[in-house]
């Protein structure tokens, strides 16, 4: 890239990895807009982790995780008819794998939930509660836009995100450990 500005959505259109222009309006900018934003909240909970020595390997899972996003973002920028023939990178099934792994490897070292327990803790727990609801919101769009437009999902982005979630759910637990934050209860008030 020359230049951080091209000018060329100065009216309000982009476009897509293929050439093709559409609206900024259109759901798939809004999906993959969402996609960015929830990979942005994840840069930000990493941010409040980068000098933890003891979560540095959850650190490189989350770094991996960045890329897979990017990945996925690529693959919505593209029709589904496209995606082959402009080699775009692909979520692996050992991607997927690993995150499995880890989240056991995680749960492992926490006690089991007997309740739910309230989003929060210390700043880097919450942080990471707040990307996991990002990737949830990405999850419900993608879900939507697949049904609206009879477009195929990227390949493994659904279960990407789902993963996701559930890891960065284990993740800002194991946080909380770390660095000593409470997990409050959920109490149904009466």
């Amino acid at each position: 890239m020359k230049k951080i500005y091209t000018k060329t959505g100065d009216q309000g259109d982009t476009g897509l990895v293929s050439g093709t222009r559409i609206s900024k309006a259109d759901p798939r900018i809004d999906l993959y807009g969402e996609l960015d934003d929830f990979n942005s909240r994840l840069g930000f909970a990493i941010a409040l982790i980068d000098n933890e020595k003891a979560l540095s390997s959850s650190i490189t899972i989350l770094h991996h995780l960045q890329s897979a996003v990017f990945d996925l973002g690529s693959n919505l920028a593209c029709e589904a008819p496209k995606r082959l023939e402009y080699k775009l990178p692909q979520i692996t099934e050992g991607f997927i794998k690993e995150l499995e792994q880890e989240i056991d490897r995680l749960e492992n070292e926490l006690s089991p939930l007997k309740h739910f327990i309230l989003p929060g803790g210390t700043q880097a727990a919450a942080a990471f509660h707040v990307a996991r609801t990002g990737a949830r919101n990405v999850e419900r769009k993608l879900v939507k836009f697949t049904a609206e437009t009879g477009e195929d999902a990227p390949i493994l982005g659904l279960i990407l995100l789902n993963r996701t979630s559930d890891y960065l759910f284990v993740l800002a637990r194991y946080v909380n450990k770390v660095q000593g934050g409470a997990e409050k209860s959920w109490i149904p008030r009466k």
